[in-house]
C-alpha cells in the first residue's frame, strides 16, 4: 500500500501510525533467549522429524529430483523472467474491458468509474479456475489500487472529483471473467454470461452466528442481514462444490469520521474499532465523501459488517455473494478448505497482521456431493492456534466460555479480542496458508515482523521472539507447518516445526542468514502466496522488500520458488518486474498452464510493466507454459 502523503508506508505501518503501540522488550535479551531456545547454531536452524519422516512420497521419490525446471537467478528488470523452456505471456490487465462496448483501458486519464465497473479490476491477488459446462473461468480478487496510479494524471495525484473517487471504488472487488485456449494462448471472453464485476456496492448476504445481531444493524439494513460490497480481497479459498472464498483483509482502512477530531480519544473511534485499526481518518480513498455509510461517526456499525470471508458462485453470475461470519471477522488472507476423513470441513485461515493469530473452522456437518452445502459455513466451532515451545501445539475453541464474551455472535464480529481473551500465540502475519495434497500436514507463510519482541499487537499482546517465531525485528519471514495428532484435521493437538527460515547468508552469518534450506542462490524474502500444486511441490510467493541492498542485497525483484516438502530444497522459478509483488497462483483444468498474479508494479513510480515506454504500469495476470506443451504441476 501506497500514501500520497506517506510514499512508503505499507498497510501494518499506516495502522501504526494512526494507533502507535508501546515498546515492549529489550532486544538484546530476547534475541538471545530466542537463539537459545531454537537451537540456532551458526546461523543454521536444525530442522524437526517432519523433513526426516518423508512426506506421502516414496524413498525413490523423495531421492529424486522432482523440479522440473532449470533454477534461475535473481533479476532486477522490468519484466518477468522465467527458466528456458517456459515462456510467460499476460492474460487480463487491470482496465481491460470484460464486455465489447466497454471502454478500452486510457493510459491519459486511466478511465472513469463507468469504465472501470465493466473492466478488470485492479491490483489482483488471490484467484482460482473453475471448469462449468465446458467454460473456464477464472475468479480474481482485486485487492486494492494505487492512488498515485489512479489518479496520476491530476497533478497532485489526488481525486478531482466524486467520479474519481467512484473509478478507485469500482477498481475493488472481484474480476469474474470466461478464459478460452485458443491456438495455444490463453485470452478472455468478452460479453460472457459468466463475466461478472464484484464491487464494493454488490448486494451480499450476511449468514451465521453474526447476522442480524444488534451489532450488524444499520439504518439502510434494519435486520442486519444484507451488506453492501466486498473490497481490499487478499488471497483466496476454494471449496470442493464449485464456489470461490474472497477474503476481506485491510477493510479498516476506508473508514472515516466526520466528527470534530481534535480530542486525542474521539468518540466516534471505540476501543472495538481501534482493535482493527478504523479511525478518523481512512487511508486517502475518499469514499466517505461518496458514500456515508464509510462515515463511522454516521454508522457506527458498518466497520462490523466488513472483515469475513465472502463466499461467490462463478456459475451462477445472478447469485448474490454471501459473508461467512461463521468463520471470524478479523484480517483475512487466506482460506484453505480440506475435507478431514470424516467428511467435515476444514478451514484454516491467517490473519495478516503484525501479532495477530492462526484458525481453523471446523463444520458441524458434512460435505457429501450432490448435497446442500449452505448451511457448512454457517454452524461450526472456530479456533485459535497456540504453539508451545516443545513443538506442539493445540486449537482452543472461540465460545462465550472460554473467551469470556457474552454471545457466540460477538465472537464472530470480535473475533480478535475472543483469541487475545484465550491467550493465543501472536504471529509474524500469519499469509497464506496451503495443505500438502500428499500428507496430512498444512504450511503458512509468516511473512515478517519487524515488531517482534519491540512492540506489542494492537490487542496490547506481547510478542516475545520464541516458537515458530523465534526472531525478533523479523524483515525476512518464514514458513510455519504443522501435523494435526492422528492425521486428523478435527483433532485438538498438533506437531510443528519450521520449514524455511528466510533470510540472506551473504550479508549475515547468524540466525537471520535464514535455515539450512536458504543459499545464496535461492534466498528471499517475506513470503507471503502459498499453494501445492497436484504433484506436491510447494511454490512460495514474495511481497518483500525488492531495494536488492543492504540486508536485502543480491534479493532482487520479488519471485516465486518451489519448494519440496520432503527434501527441504528450494528453487527459484519466476521473477517479476520492478517493484511488484507476485501475488496468486492456480492452473488450468488440464495442468499444461499456471496463472500468476502481478500486483502494483512500479507501485513507487520504476516500473512501465506490461506495456513499456511511456504506458502505466497495470497489474496483470500471467499465463506460463512451457514450450514444449507439458504438464506444469
Amino acid at each position: 500500500m501506497k500514501d500520497t502523503e506517506n510514499h512508503t508506508l505499507s498497510f501494518d505501518d499506516y495502522d501504526e501510525m494512526i494507533n502507535p503501540r508501546p515498546e515492549e522488550c529489550d532486544f538484546d535479551r530476547i534475541v538471545e533467549a530466542a537463539l537459545s531456545r531454537r537451537g540456532f547454531l551458526g546461523g543454521v536452524l536444525a530442522f524437526g522429524s517432519f523433513a526426516a519422516v518423508g512426506g506421502g512420497f516414496s524413498p525413490a521419490e523423495a531421492a529424486s529430483n522432482r523440479f522440473a525446471f532449470e533454477a534461475i537467478g535473481t533479476s532486477v528488470a522490468d519484466d518477468v523472467v522465467v527458466p528456458p523452456g517456459f515462456k510467460a505471456e499476460v492474460l487480463v490487465r487491470w482496465g481491460d474491458p470484460l464486455w465489447s462496448d466497454a471502454q478500452e483501458f486510457d493510459h491519459a486519464t486511466r478511465g472513469t468509474a463507468a469504465s472501470q465497473e465493466r473492466a478488470f479490476g485492479d491490483n489482483t491477488d488471490g484467484m482460482d479456475v473453475f471448469f462449468h459446462n465446458g467454460k473456464t473461468l477464472l475468479v480474481v480478487n482485486n485487492e486494492y489500487t494505487n492512488r498515485d496510479i489512479l489518479w496520476g494524471n491530476n497533478p497532485d495525484a489526488k481525486p478531482a472529483s466524486d467520479d474519481d473517487i467512484a473509478k478507485g471504488m469500482m477498481a475493488h472487488g472481484v474480476s469474474v471473467v470466461e478464459i478460452a485456449n485458443t491456438d495455444g494462448k490463453w485470452h478472455i471472453v468478452k460479453d460472457s454470461p459468466y463475466n461478472r464485476r464484484i464491487t464494493p456496492n454488490t448486494e451480499m448476504e450476511l449468514t451465521g452466528p453474526a447476522a442480524g445481531h444488534d451489532l450488524m444493524k444499520t439504518a439502510a439494513d434494519p435486520a442486519g442481514k444484507k451488506a453492501l460490497g466486498t473490497w481490499n480481497n487478499c488471497g483466496n479459498g476454494a471449496t470442493p462444490w464449485g464456489t470461490y472464498l474472497a477474503c476481506e483483509e485491510n477493510f479498516n482502512g476506508y473508514f472515516s469520521s466526520s466528527e470534530d477530531v481534535q480530542d486525542d480519544n474521539p468518540k466516534s473511534i471505540t476501543p472495538e474499532m481501534k482493535r482493527y485499526g478504523v479511525s478518523t481518518k481512512d487511508w486517502g480513498y475518499g469514499w466517505a465523501k461518496i458514500d456515508e455509510r464509510f462515515d463511522v461517526a454516521k454508522h457506527a456499525n458498518e466497520p462490523n459488517r466488513a472483515g469475513y470471508v465472502v463466499e461467490i458462485d462463478p456459475s451462477d453470475p445472478n447469485s448474490n455473494p454471501k459473508k461467512r461470519t461463521a468463520l471470524g471477522r478479523f484480517k483475512h488472507e487466506n482460506a484453505e478448505t480440506v475435507i478431514n476423513n470424516d467428511g467435515r470441513v476444514v478451514i484454516y485461515m491467517g490473519d495478516d497482521e503484525r501479532g495477530e493469530f492462526l484458525y481453523r473452522y471446523v463444520s458441524n456437518g458434512v460435505y457429501a456431493a450432490g448435497v446442500d452445502t449452505d448451511e457448512l459455513m454457517e454452524n461450526g466451532t472456530l479456533s485459535v492456534a497456540k504453539f508451545n515451545e516443545n513443538g506442539t501445539g493445540a486449537w482452543i475453541p472461540l465460545t462465550p466460555e472460554t473467551t469470556g464474551l457474552g454471545s457466540q455472535a460477538e465472537i464472530q464480529i470480535h473475533t480478535r479480542q475472543a483469541a487475545s481473551a484465550v491467550g493465543a500465540t501472536t504471529m509474524d502475519r500469519p499469509e497464506w496458508v496451503a495443505a500438502n495434497p500428499k500428507e496430512a500436514e498444512i504450511y503458512c507463510c509468516l511473512t515478517n515482523n519487524k515488531n517482534r519482541g519491540v512492540k506489542t499487537n494492537a490487542g496490547g499482546d506481547e510478542t516475545p521472539a520464541m516458537g515458530p517465531n523465534p526472531r525478533e525485528k523479523n524483515n525476512y519471514g518464514q514458513i510455519v507447518r504443522w501435523r494435526p495428532d492422528a492425521g486428523d484435521h478435527t483433532t485438538p493437538g498438533f506437531t510443528w516445526d519450521l520449514y524455511v527460515l528466510a533470510g540472506n547468508p551473504t550479508v549475515h552469518s547468524d540466525a537471520y542468514a535464514g535455515s539450512s534450506n536458504v543459499n545464496a542462490d535461492n534466498m528471499f524474502n517475506s513470503p507471503d502466496g502459498l499453494a501445492f500444486d497436484a504433484n506436491g511441490l510447494l511454490w512460495i510467493q514474495t511481497d518483500g522488500s525488492y531495494k536488492n541492498e543492504g540486508d536485502f542485497a543480491g534479493q532482487g525483484n520479488n519471485q516465486m520458488l518451489a519448494g519440496d516438502p520432503v527434501t527441504g530444497e528450494i528453487r527459484r522459478f519466476l521473477v517479476g518486474p520492478k517493484e511488484c509483488e507476485v501475488t496468486g497462483l492456480c492452473w488450468s483444468p488440464d495442468r499444461r498452464t499456471m496463472f500468476v498474479g502481478i500486483q502494483h508494479p512500479g507501485e513507487r513510480g520504476d516500473s512501465h510493466w506490461p506495456e513499456g515506454g511511456d504506458a502505466v504500469p497495470r497489474s496483470a495476470i500471467i499465463t506460463v507454459t512451457r514450450d514444449d506443451g507439458g504438464l506444469l504441476g
